[in-house]
């Protein structure tokens, strides 16, 4: 049986470009992730005071240890959802054309969507410079990490899994491919575990990331699905190549889940109150302390 984990992504990421079919989201992708990423980072970086710049951090991220051993992890947030194409395209041939091409068209939409928050408040965390490897060269060369609210990495795996198992499951394939399914939301949360082990990223920013996909999508990602998300952080030690040395302990993974869960809800509260999804972001980045 064919498995997400064996797909290649170069392949795969070949497959698309010689697709007719995939050609415009393919395109509009790229689009979105270089003038509402990118562009719009290095703007803002050579340019400091254009944008307003909160720092994120919360003091439980002190409770996550760095560990450059995640870095392979957390790099493979884009790679993840290409492979998910490529098993697509390899299962359904013809019949997971339209389902491919919708599924790169939603992750230009979610950079489309967070640059709602980004080119109004960036925001910022505390990241040690570490380059005792190349990998982290590369982050500290191209990231100049001002756009930590709302995460895109957790929103790109969460989109990722979650739009998985919805085709799938449309193809009449849920319980055919239920392990690729589970290993897929398992490999999200390893990604979105990795983003704070390295200090790419704060909890308050997972929080973030989880409210705008909610917004984003509330049938694949309603409140319910949230939790589930949030219980599983932390709480698989032995799948995905995680390094074990560097768990919270269970007093910490609760503090940190009930914090991030918390902060969750308090944002899909606030938008409940504003016709703008984006406005409960924003109103926390305007109440951060600004970044130094």
């Amino acid at each position: 049986m064919i498995k997400v984990s064996d797909i290649s992504t170069p392949l795969t990421m070949l497959k698309i470009l010689t697709t007719p079919a995939l050609h415009r989201p393919a395109r509009c992708y790229f689009k979105a992730v270089f003038t509402k990423f990118f562009a719009l980072q290095y703007k803002a970086a050579r340019k400091p005071g254009l944008i307003p710049l909160a720092a994120v951090d919360h003091a439980l991220d002190q409770t996550i240890p760095f560990s450059p051993k995640w870095v392979a992890i957390y790099l493979d947030f884009v790679p993840f959802w290409i492979r998910i194409i490529g098993f697509l395209l390899k299962t359904y041939q013809q019949k997971g054309l339209a389902a491919a091409a919708n599924f790169i068209d939603t992750m230009a939409q979610l950079y489309i969507s967070a640059a709602e928050v980004y080119a109004r408040h960036l925001s910022t965390t505390r990241r040690p410079r570490y380059l005792g490897s190349p990998r982290f060269m590369v982050i500290h060369t191209f990231d100049p990490h001002l756009m930590c609210i709302p995460s895109l990495h957790v929103m790109v795996v969460i989109r990722a899994y979650t739009k998985f198992r919805a085709i799938v499951q449309a193809m009449g394939d849920g319980q055919r491919f239920g392990a690729e399914l589970d290993a897929a939301q398992q490999h999200a949360i390893a990604i979105t575990e990795s983003l704070l082990y390295i200090k790419q990223h704060s909890i308050n920013c997972v929080a973030a990331a989880m409210y705008a996909m909610t917004c984003f999508d509330a049938l694949l990602f309603p409140q319910e699905e949230a939790r589930r998300f949030v219980d599983a952080l932390f709480a698989t030690p032995d799948k995905d190549g995680r390094p074990l040395e560097t768990r919270p302990d269970a007093v910490e993974r609760v503090a940190l889940q009930e914090h991030i869960w918390c902060l969750y809800q308090r944002f899909v509260e606030a938008g409940t109150k504003t016709t703008a999804w984006e406005e409960p972001l924003l109103a926390f980045l305007r109440e951060s302390p600004a970044a130094l």
